[in-house]
């Protein structure tokens, strides 16, 4: 049997088979016959009118009723059929826009990726999860000769393939200043000026930078409207918000950033996060920044490393393990 010509004999053979015996065998060849008819693109109407045939040799002294509505399955099949190929050919198109995907977000996170620093004295823990396959957060160090570390972390205000075209965007832009240039507020008015002639107006970009100071034990900072970390006193046993100012990255061309600064004890911390972090759902409500905290502490006695990938399955498991928002959160542990 050819499903992809409809033979009609062989067809009707199958058909009489199963009406005189109702066997499994010839159901069994009933659903051979569906799957191949499918995979050559056979209709779903062609196979009621050969069926119709098929049916009329074997029994042609159908009732009048009986033929009326074997043509009224076969008008409505025909509307079916037609359904079901765009359904086809839709799902082909979304088969082959999701491979495109997944090759766009190998190539990010190629462009994207980054190489966590090792600094005597400063332990760094860092990770970044993406809600789906294209990820708006980033995250990305760099290091000088004096080994002073930049940490950069950012979010941008948009998701899917043209927030991950910004964020590759922004990472060039920032291999592209001059080592010479090392301040947080520097580095921040320029990538304004960059973000705000080549992205849409309707995408910002919020942005941390700060520059460890690794012989001074100074961490500066300048902030673009990015979601506020957090600073643990050691001493005092006490976490308290990083307070910044500072316009998100792309509304205006020139604008200046204040910088900041924070001297590190022995067991002080920096916590930086993307509000992916922060807007975690506990059952209908958001996380509150103590609750958050709270988990931070039950894992910050771990390396650095160990302690963001422990909070992250935390919230990973609070929320079914479906994220809601992209997850970034950067320890930096004296």
């Amino acid at each position: 049997m050819e499903p992809c010509k409809l033979d009609l004999t062989n067809y009707r053979k199958l058909l009489g088979s199963y009406i005189e015996s109702q066997d499994e065998t010839s159901l069994y060849q009933a659903e051979l016959f569906s799957k191949l008819s499918m995979q050559h693109n056979i209709s779903p109407e062609e196979i009621i009118n050969i069926h119709i045939q098929a049916l009329k040799e074997l029994y042609p002294n159908l009732s009048e009723e009986i033929d009326a509505s074997l043509n009224f399955l076969l008008e409505t099949m025909i509307s079916y059929g037609l359904a079901y190929q765009e359904f086809q050919s839709l799902r082909k198109k979304q088969g082959e826009l999701e491979s495109e995907i997944d090759v766009a977000a190998s190539m990010q996170q190629t462009l994207l990726s980054t190489t966590k620093p090792e600094i005597e004295g400063l332990d760094i823990g860092a990770i970044s999860v993406p809600a789906n396959k294209m990820n708006g957060d980033y995250y990305h160090f760099v290091t000088d000769e004096s080994e002073n570390v930049g940490i950069a972390i950012a979010d941008v205000i948009g998701k899917g393939i043209p927030a991950a075209l910004a964020m590759s965007m922004i990472k060039y832009s920032m291999d592209s200043f001059p080592d010479t240039q090392s301040s947080p507020s520097e580095i921040l008015e320029n990538l304004n000026r960059v973000v705000e002639r080549n992205v849409d107006e309707s995408m910002f970009v919020t942005m941390f930078y700060g520059v460890f100071r690794t012989h001074l034990n100074l961490l500066q900072f300048s902030s673009a409207g990015h979601e506020p970390g957090y600073y643990y006193n050691a001493a005092k046993d006490q976490f308290s918000e990083i307070k910044t100012k500072g316009l998100v990255l792309g509304v205006e061309e020139q604008i200046e950033y204040e910088q900041f600064e924070i001297e590190l004890e022995k067991g002080d911390m920096v916590i930086l996060l993307t509000d992916g972090v922060t807007e975690c759902r506990i059952g209908d409500h958001f996380i509150e920044s103590d609750e958050l905290l709270e988990v931070i502490r039950r894992y910050m006695h771990l390396p650095a490393q160990e302690a963001v990938e422990g909070v992250f399955r935390y919230f990973e498991r609070l929320q079914d393990f479906h994220l809601r928002d992209d997850f970034t959160l950067i320890f930096l542990k004296k």
